[in-house]
């Protein structure tokens, strides 16, 4: 759905908040009190301004309840059809766009407004799939790239050890024709490793591809050893006594990320990094689906709120 339709199909805040109530209740509205199904709305007399245009209220307990109570539009005062703009914006959006654009385009009235909304959207993409890679019998690459400031080389030469000290490392997973999966790690030793492949891939995956880094023969065990194929990127992309061993499939979705932290975001908050990475691995997965902003919007009404204090506070208090 792009931006022409939502606004066709969404023209007002009833319509738009009667699609959020279909996506919480396919089945129909139950009370969230008593589970009552006798429910019925309630039109605000006069239309009040950042006010829903209805309420939910229950016949059988007799209390009433908005359709968007403890779903990630709780407590918004935006309307729905900025939210539903939004949506469509960051879905679209390859690169990613950043809260200022956001603010601007949508005419949003501050940065932190717009900030906190891109951020709540980004908490409902998270990819709750649980399905292994590599299950159908197919080939996954594995490979890291760092995220963070340039290190500068000066007057004494510097290992590549120390131009990454400060960078922070992001592992990217991805099944050719399938699923791609970037995870934020502390650090790149064995244990944090095997770890991430043993919970991400199947071992009913063909061949496992990374590169000739020596972390990864001592993070997998046996199976996963005996279908491990590497490519030393030092003198060659492709290894040229096997041409399906590379991990160009993983690399050109890490330059979307790369591209879209320096081209759009420009910087990002390590402390919010995993956020940006679902957003990226969402959008990426969801490339080919045309009902991208439908599940999308069924998440953000089936995800809990984000509290404003809880996504500033600091994640390491004294």
């Amino acid at each position: 759905m792009n931006l022409i339709q939502v606004t066709q199909e969404f023209a007002t805040e009833e319509q738009c908040l009667d699609y959020l109530v279909a996506s919480r209740y396919p089945n129909g509205v139950t009370c969230p009190f008593c589970q009552s199904a006798e429910v019925k709305k309630v039109h605000r007399r006069t239309p009040q301004e950042n006010k829903r245009p209805y309420t939910l209220a229950c016949a059988t307990c007799k209390k009433r309840f908005s359709p968007t109570m403890g779903t990630i539009f709780h407590g918004s005062h935006l309307p729905l059809k900025t939210w539903f703009l939004a949506i469509t914006i960051v879905m679209d959006a390859k690169k990613g766009m950043s809260a200022n654009q956001l603010k601007e385009h949508l005419n949003i009235g501050s940065y932190r407004t717009a900030w906190y909304m891109v951020h709540r959207i980004r908490k409902a993409m998270v990819d709750d799939v649980q399905t292994k890679l590599g299950s159908g019998y197919g080939t996954v690459e594995v490979d890291e790239t760092y995220i963070g400031g340039k290190s500068k080389r000066r007057r004494q030469k510097k290992t590549r050890v120390e131009l990454m000290a400060k960078k922070d490392m992001v592992i990217g997973m991805r099944e050719r024709g399938g699923r791609v999966r970037f995870f934020h790690v502390p650090d790149a030793k064995k244990d944090t490793i095997k770890a991430l492949l043993d919970r991400h891939i199947s071992t009913g995956a063909k061949r496992i591809v990374t590169d000739s880094a020596a972390v990864y023969p001592f993070a997998m065990d046996k199976d996963f050893q005996s279908i491990h194929r590497t490519v030393n990127h030092s003198i060659e992309w492709v290894n040229p006594q096997d041409i399906e061993v590379h991990t160009n499939t993983v690399e050109s979705a890490f330059s979307l990320l790369k591209r879209g932290i320096i081209g759009s975001f420009h910087r990002v908050s390590i402390k919010h990094l995993h956020r940006y990475l679902s957003e990226f691995e969402t959008r990426f997965n969801m490339r080919k689906d045309a009902d991208r902003f439908g599940q999308i919007v069924r998440r953000m009404m089936q995800t809990d709120t984000m509290e404003y204090t809880k996504l500033i506070a600091d994640p390491n208090p004294a």
